[in-house]
């Protein structure tokens, strides 16, 4: 590996600190521009060295190639609190519309595929799963605090930064004409803030280690397996799977993650076909499953009632997490090679709900409600082998309406989360 390429890798993860806001739960919907701007259906596409985060499988097929863009992310949400609260237990929230700072995010990628022979292949890709970002300018949770204790007080602004990067390293093979395969061990590292939590110290196991810390890395890894079956000259199948990446747990923040500050990033998997119905047109269809409640965090209910000297809600292995489901994506794409130097693309995916109305209370922090993107782009062949690819990406306002045992007493006090977000994306490749 040359000092040139040591010295892209490097700043490409660096450039990673920048947080994001990510579009099916906090999973990016693709990776990279081609995949993105068909709306991440390409398990079963021979797209490009990026294509290893979503079916690693595909790079014996892909031969030597560069890869490095950046993606313009413009995600508004927010929560509107009803003013409807009647005698609550502990507290509510002021009635209104808080819309969250941060509206512009910065997300690079970076792949590089170089073929060992005719039929391996070793590569690296760097991406994001995505994360969480809110940044509320205002003590959301002023009404939760216990006026008899100062440290209850809640400080502003409230929100949280959860940041994600993955490294994936790959050896992809291939067995015959019809068959590849793909083994990606993956480093991942996160990050972690949050702040204006200080009411609900009181309910942790570990007060200390609730709000206000500053920011906490996590590391740790897993694995993606990859297929592609190449049935015949219009035919592609294709698989992956992403095991549960563990871990470190975020200490820092161990009285408010359920486990102690366990944050591990749950499994997935990925199952697809693309056709070609003309030599320019093909058609791509994606499933895709996130085990989101496999994680405890993620997954433990977050609409339990907060009893003032009863068992602690925050940090214990059951204890409350962000309440979110398991979620079921359906992604389709077309490609249409309108000349041999020029490719325009579409898609579009549905996601089911991340989490019911019954979870909000918490989710104001992490409002991923977005459940449907329509994407198009274009891709363009430059003399000397490289090629420029562009991916826009809308996703409509969604909303999730609810109440929360803690908040307006017997009748609870109403209100929804809300989200929108828009995505531009440019990609430079080479092959070599």
């Amino acid at each position: 590996m040359n000092k040139r390429f040591r010295w892209f890798v490097v700043v490409a993860f660096v450039l990673f600190s920048a947080s994001v806001s990510a579009t099916n739960g906090y999973w990016s919907h693709g990776y990279g521009p081609k995949s993105k701007s068909i709306a991440g259906a390409c398990v079963a596409m021979v797209f490009g060295a990026m294509c290893a985060a979503s079916n690693p499988g595909s790079l014996a097929l892909v031969g030597d190639r560069l890869e490095f863009g950046a993606a313009l992310f413009a995600p508004k949400r927010g929560f509107v609190a009803d003013d409807n609260a009647l005698g609550p237990p502990i507290g509510s929230i002021p009635p209104g519309d808080y819309e969250s700072d941060n509206d512009i995010f910065l997300i690079p990628h970076f792949a590089y595929n170089r073929m060992l022979d005719e039929k391996s292949s070793i590569g690296i890709a760097i991406g994001g799963n995505g994360g969480m970002n809110t940044e509320y300018d205002s003590a959301v949770f002023q009404r939760f605090a216990n006026p008899g204790d100062p440290t209850t007080t809640p400080s502003s602004p409230t929100g949280i930064d959860m940041k994600q990067a993955f490294v994936g390293l790959t050896y992809s093979r291939r067995l015959n004409d019809e068959h590849s395969i793909g083994i990606e061990p993956i480093f991942a590292i996160q990050s972690f803030k949050a702040e204006g939590l200080q009411p609900f110290q009181p309910y942790s196991e570990s007060d200390t280690k609730v709000t206000n810390n500053g920011t906490d890395i996590s590391y740790g890894g897993g694995l993606r397996l990859g297929w592609l079956w190449q049935v015949n000259d219009r035919l592609n199948i294709g698989a992956s799977y992403q095991s549960r990446l563990y871990m470190t747990e975020f200490d820092d923040y161990a009285g408010l993650f359920a486990e102690q500050g366990d944050f591990d990033i749950p499994s997935n998997f990925d199952l697809g076909f693309s056709y070609k119905f003309t030599p320019e047109v093909t058609f791509a269809f994606n499933y895709q499953r996130i085990n989101f409640a496999e994680v405890a965090t993620i997954g433990n209910r977050s609409d339990v009632l907060f009893v003032p000297g009863g068992e602690p809600e925050l940090g214990c292995n059951k204890c409350m997490g962000f309440g979110w489901d398991d979620v079921n994506i359906y992604k389709f794409g077309v490609q249409w090679q309108y000349q041999p130097d020029l490719a325009f693309r579409a898609g579009y995916s549905y996601a089911t709900d991340v989490f019911k109305g019954s979870q909000a209370l918490f989710n104001v922090l992490a409002p991923a409600v977005v459940k449907r993107h329509f994407s198009f782009g274009l891709g363009k062949k430059l003399e000397g082998g490289s090629e420029i690819n562009l991916a826009f990406t809308y996703m409509p306002e969604e909303k999730v309406y609810g109440t929360n045992p803690n908040t307006g007493g017997i009748t609870g006090q109403t209100g929804h989360v809300y989200m929108d977000q828009w995505e531009l994306e440019i990609g430079w490749a080479t092959a070599f």
